[in-house]
């Protein structure tokens, strides 16, 4: 019995850090939203520009990490280092744990939407394909020309212990736009 409430107490903490991670990033995310709209504003450098990705279809809603270590995705989903920037030409690759962030990825089919917001923009990528690999299948991690996205968690989503494959879903930039900050869309819609 002490077993199995050390074992809750654990996950219970993990979720703990992962939500109280999501929230300072939520706080620096409004932080820079305020920056990117004020006139004079200083330019902030690619590095310290945060993601976040939006996925209606699942109610994903999170802010992104630089990295994918262990230690990076308790916090969010990771922006894998090396490969482009979401919105940018070239192969921008998230991952996620499958039992957290990317818990519903899988329910994802062909022509879904993926939202991706940075720097005051929103880049509109639409699923073209999903596909079961191998852990040590780098294919998809290639590099392209043309601005694309590839999402990745472990495999089977449901797995107990280490999954043995990944899912990856790919998707391509169909267009992008200014965000328009929340309060500036209340007061659009109310009139």
């Amino acid at each position: 019995m002490l077993i199995g409430i050390g074992l809750l107490g654990y996950v219970a903490g993990q979720y703990w850090g992962m939500y109280s991670t999501q929230q300072k990033l939520e706080n620096q995310w409004q932080h820079q939203a305020a920056m990117v709209n004020a006139p004079g504003a200083p330019k902030l450098t690619a590095d310290d520009l945060l993601t976040r990705v939006v996925i209606p279809k699942i109610n994903l809603d999170a802010i992104v990490v630089e990295g994918v270590s262990h230690k990076d995705l308790a916090k969010g989903p990771g922006h894998m280092r090396d490969t482009a920037i979401p919105g940018e030409p070239g192969n921008a690759v998230i991952s996620g744990h499958r039992d957290t962030f990317f818990r519903h990825i899988h329910e994802l089919t062909k022509g879904d939407e993926i939202d991706i917001r940075r720097d005051g923009k929103i880049f509109r990528y639409e699923v073209t394909a999903k596909k079961i690999v191998m852990p040590d299948d780098v294919a998809v991690l290639k590099q392209t020309t043309d601005p694309q996205l590839t999402l990745i968690t472990c495999y089977p989503t449901y797995y107990i212990g280490p999954a043995p494959k990944r899912l990856v879903v790919l998707s391509r930039l169909v267009g992008s736009e200014n965000d328009v900050p929340r309060e500036s869309l209340a007061v659009r819609t109310a009139q």
